[in-house]
């Protein structure tokens, strides 16, 4: 018993070091995701979550992906910027933001979409989805 206390404990204090670790790593970068940032208004064409593979980006994209995420589905846009249709990646946070067919001022760091905002007025936030015992329980 004591064995796999001592285990546990090292194991807690590595993981809490590998954390600090990461923490400075995403600092870092999203440092450079707000240095290289630009504001951009384009047309939202379409929006769906698809794999890597599937979305169409370019082979560098896919090659510099670690491995165990080139198969995980991301949040992609496919907008009008300019004369050019792209194919950009987005934000978990800002994707439910985004309207379908509509003209929106967003920042973009890259092909990664960190903000969005309306061009002709606020943008509506999506309708929360109830939880599961919240659909059984009657509006008094």
């Amino acid at each position: 018993m004591l064995i796999v206390l001592v285990v546990l404990i090292i194991a807690l204090v590595v993981l809490y070091f590998f954390g600090k670790r990461a923490e400075k790593k995403q600092a870092a970068q999203k440092e450079q995701m707000e240095a290289a940032a630009q504001n951009v208004n384009m047309l939202i064409i379409d929006k769906g979550k698809m794999k890597l593979k599937e979305a169409g980006f370019p082979s560098v994209v896919i090659e510099n992906t670690p491995k165990y995420l080139r198969r995980t589905k991301v949040p992609v846009v496919k907008a009008k910027v300019g004369p050019k249709i792209m194919t950009l990646m987005c934000d978990a946070e800002v994707f439910p933001l985004i309207p379908v067919k509509k003209e929106v001022k967003a920042t973009v760091s890259g092909i990664y979409i960190t903000a969005v905002r309306g061009l002709r007025g606020p943008l509506e936030a999506p309708p929360k989805k109830k939880g599961f015992f919240a659909r059984f329980k009657k509006d008094k």
